[in-house]
């Protein structure tokens, strides 16, 4: 029988972080991961002959400076464009309006459809910045435990405090009094244009089964800003060479530490002997021994499933249970023969393109939810669409691009029945013609079109419901409540069984930073 100090499942980002974290401090890490390639969701594929997409992730997200250097990503081949344009929101009408990483050229941008708009933009960028910067530092530390906490969770405390302290008390006032609002009240207090506040709140309700109405999206307008410039409300960062490379780059640096990765290793159940982790077994039905194992799935997956409910509370399996995250976004993949025409796309700007969003108003995002919450796709669905080559010209021929959609409010669960072929079709056929309505021309570029449901996404790559966040970021599953209360550092009920998925704290959009947390968390223990 093999064994090895630490077992890590899955070899998604976060388990690659820790496992280089681990290895680095000296750990014996093997990494089992049941497809034949590493980075989880963060995946490139050929999906039209000469044409190369991000499948699943299509940006980034923040990777924080500390991890990059410490694992040394660029040495390993990690190289990132950050878009200069990161949004460029469009109308029927052919108006469009692009919000760059330069604030004083989106001011310039804005007072061309709002004056008042403009004169705020600065001090909303000011103001989110501030805001999403506590964040940022509630990320980096491990959420502590609440209620009853330890000496490292008072610490933590102390340390949360100071930093929310450092806002000042109007700034600290206004965090706590943001954090509840929708994202629809919030952009209301600073905005008038239906068309900049439908491109923002989009962004916070991305990947979440919820209408910008409802309480707490503020919150995730804030998330998806955490590492941003200032002026850079949604970021959009491509890797080189597609997202595959950031799980390419990851799995060297963990290597080169001395991790072990193995493939087409899928792991069947987890060995558990009087309340402690002992190991794993392997679909194949052979056995690998180790004190620690660390699963990189999902909480239902891990806990429920490898484990089993009879090592767990009745209770503990009902709050797991509980844990809502079912999937809501599909992606769209086009393979473009040239690049169509954005109308009233200022000079040079399509070098600099992001995220091109379709998501006119505000009551325009409301009403595509609508629909998601009976079980239905609407025929005017939220899209955001990136062209990463226009940064990137490996990912298609001479000439050519590679444009990839994500379609908002695509439920995992349809009213009318399981996602197949033609549900598919129709999806990717309303898609094409709302994309055309918006830019002309479109629709005769299209050399091959390729659909990613939720469905697609849990077969393809283990997503829990077709959820590529795993859990969805709500007030009451984030910081010391994600992904249950009570169990947010990362431990289980299993001694030696850990979690560092982006289910866990500080979630999906944070590239590494809970498999960095889990793995210190496993070297904080005593044996």
């Amino acid at each position: 029988m093999r064994s090895s100090d630490c077992i890590i499942i899955g070899a998604g980002a976060n388990s690659l972080v820790a496992a280089a974290v681990l290895a680095r401090a000296g750990r014996k890490v093997l990494v089992l991961e049941r497809l034949d390639r590493v980075g989880g969701t963060h995946a490139s594929a050929e999906l039209h002959p000469g044409y190369r997409f991000d499948t699943a992730m299509t940006s980034l997200g923040w990777l924080p400076p500390l991890l990059s250097r410490q694992l040394r990503l660029s040495r390993h081949g990690l190289n990132v464009h950050w878009a200069g344009m990161p949004l460029l929101a469009l109308e029927r009408d052919g108006h469009s309006l692009p919000l760059w990483r330069d604030e004083r050229r989106t001011v310039r941008s804005l007072r061309m459809l709002s004056v008042r708009d403009a004169e705020r933009w600065p001090a909303f960028c000011a103001r989110a910045a501030r805001l999403a910067g506590f964040l940022r530092s509630a990320y980096m530390l491990p959420a502590p435990q609440v209620p009853n906490p330890g000496l490292g969770d008072a610490w933590t405390l102390v340390q949360l405090g100071l930093k929310a302290r450092g806002l000042g008390r109007m700034e600290m006032l206004e965090l706590l009094r943001v954090l509840p609002l929708s994202v629809s009240e919030w952009l209301d207090e600073w905005f008038e244009s239906d068309l900049l506040k439908g491109a923002l709140g989009a962004g916070g309700v991305q990947n979440i089964n919820l209408g910008p109405q409802a309480a707490g999206t503020a919150l995730g307008l804030l998330h998806h800003h955490v590492g941003a410039a200032l002026g850079d409300i949604r970021p959009v960062g491509f890797v080189r060479g597609g997202m595959a490379r950031l799980g390419e780059a990851l799995a060297a640096a963990a290597q080169a530490a001395g991790a072990t990765i193995e493939l087409n290793s899928a792991v069947a159940s987890v060995l558990v002997r009087s309340g402690q982790a002992a190991g794993v077994v392997l679909a194949n039905g052979s056995e690998i021994k180790a004190a620690t194992v660390v699963s990189g799935l999902d909480p239902k997956q891990t806990l429920l499933e490898l484990v089993g409910g009879d090592w767990l509370e009745p209770g503990f399996v009902r709050r797991v249970n509980n844990i809502r995250g079912e999937g809501i976004a599909a992606r769209v993949h086009l393979a473009l023969d040239g690049l169509p025409v954005f109308p009233d796309v200022p000079s040079g700007g399509m070098d600099a393109l992001g995220r091109i969003s379709i998501s006119p108003s505000l009551e325009y995002v409301e009403r595509a939810h609508d629909c998601a919450k009976y079980g239905r796709v609407s025929n005017a669905p939220v899209l955001e669409a990136v062209i990463p080559s226009l940064s990137d010209a490996s990912l298609a021929p001479a000439g050519c691009h590679v444009m990839s959609v994500a379609v908002q409010y695509t439920p995992w669960h349809l009213r009318a029945g399981a996602w197949n072929a033609e549900r598919s079709t129709a999806l990717r056929d309303n898609v094409v013609a709302l994309l055309d309505a918006h830019i002309p021309g479109l629709r005769a570029r299209i050399q091959a079109a390729v659909v990613h449901t939720p469905a697609d996404f849990e077969r393809e790559f283990g997503a829990p419901r077709g959820n590529l966040y795993h859990a969805d970021l709500t007030l009451d599953q984030i910081l010391f409540m994600r992904p249950i209360a009570g169990w947010a550092q990362y431990r289980t009920p299993v001694r030696g069984l850990y979690m560092c998925g982006p289910a866990n704290h500080p979630g999906a959009g944070i590239t590494g930073v809970a498999g960095y947390h889990a793995a210190r968390a496993v070297l904080h223990t005593k044996p």
